[in-house]
């Protein structure tokens, strides 16, 4: 099974930090409850109130595809056009482990 790793930069507004962070809250208890996700964390920058990061596992490809399609999802993507001062950066890793020789 390959672990898919997202880390998300999410830059707020000013004076739009609290919106954002409560949008964002609202995101962790359905997401983590989803199928196929193994963690779900938001992060805040502690000198930067308007910068955020989600931390996330998913077991699949398909899995990250249908959290995507929830309606709290949508909601906040949706919000983000009052909210984000700019666009999210987002990586998509993939752990790497030393290979075991015999």
């Amino acid at each position: 099974m390959t672990v898919l790793t997202i880390i998300a930069h999410i830059k707020a507004k000013d004076g739009m930090e609290q919106r954002m962070q409560q949008d964002l809250l609202a995101l962790l208890a359905p997401t983590r409850s989803e199928p196929g996700c193994m963690t779900f964390d938001l992060l805040i920058d502690i000198n930067d109130p308007t910068s955020f990061m989600l931390y996330e596992y998913w077991e699949s490809q398909s899995a990250l595809d249908a959290h995507f399609e929830q309606p709290y999802v949508k909601q906040v993507l949706q919000a983000y056009e009052v909210t984000l001062a700019e666009p999210i950066v987002v990586n998509f890793l993939s752990k790497i482990e030393p290979t075991v020789t015999d």
